[in-house]
C-alpha cells in the first residue's frame, strides 16, 4: 500500500493478529490504552475495524512491516475520529502503536509522516488531529516532532480506551508542507 525507506504499510489480514496480539498486548505498549486485552478482543478489533474501515473508508490503521525482515511492528495510519460527542468526531485522525522493542528507532514517525502525507496528498484532508492521554509523554512528543500543535480547547474526556483526559494535537495541511 505505502512504503518509505524502513516500512510497509499495508492493509490487514487475519493472519496479522496473532504476531499483532503477541508483540503489542504487553502491559508497556497497552498502558496508556486501557491496559492488556484478550486476543479475542483484539482479533475483534482487527476484524471489526481495521478490516472493515480499510474496506469501507479507504483507510485504516495500516499494519507497520518493516522491510528487512517483514516484521510486524504494530500499527500506524488514518481513521474516522470516532468518540461520539466529542470535538473531533468526524475529522482525520493519525494513529500508531508500536511494539516495545520498536521504541526509539523513528519507525513511528516514518510511519506517521508516510500517514500524513497520505491524509494531505490522496484524501485532500485540510487538518489532521492526533489523540492521546497526557500522561503519554512518547505519544505526544512525536505529536510535537511531527509539527502538530496542541489543541487544549478540544480536550474531552476519554473513552474506555483512555487513562484520563483525552489531548488533541491537529496540524492543518498548510502546517505541513511548511
Amino acid at each position: 500500500m505505502m512504503e518509505t525507506e524502513r516500512l510497509r504499510l499495508r492493509n490487514w489480514t487475519m493472519a496479522d493478529v496473532e504476531p499483532f496480539v503477541r508483540h503489542t498486548n504487553t502491559p508497556a505498549v497497552m498502558r496508556w490504552l486501557g491496559g492488556v486485552k484478550t486476543p479475542a478482543e483484539l482479533e475483534a478489533i482487527v476484524r471489526d475495524r481495521f478490516i472493515r474501515w480499510q474496506e469501507t473508508r479507504g483507510r485504516t490503521f495500516w499494519v507497520v512491516e518493516r522491510k528487512a525482515d517483514d516484521a510486524l511492528l504494530g500499527f500506524c495510519g488514518l481513521k474516522v475520529a470516532d468518540d461520539a460527542g466529542s470535538p473531533v468526531e468526524g475529522e482525520h485522525e493519525v494513529g500508531w502503536r508500536l511494539r516495545e522493542d520498536a521504541w526509539g528507532q523513528g519507525y513511528a514517525r516514518e510511519a506517521a509522516t508516510a500517514s500524513l502525507d497520505f491524509a494531505f496528498d490522496t484524501l485532500a484532508a485540510s487538518r489532521v488531529v492526533a489523540l492521546t492521554v497526557d500522561g503519554n509523554r512518547p505519544s505526544w512528543g512525536l505529536m510535537e516532532r511531527l509539527g502538530m500543535t496542541r489543541r487544549p480547547e478540544l480536550d474531552y474526556d476519554g473513552p474506555a480506551w483512555a487513562e484520563g483526559r483525552v489531548i488533541v494535537y491537529s496540524i492543518g495541511r498548510d502546517e505541513w508542507r511548511a
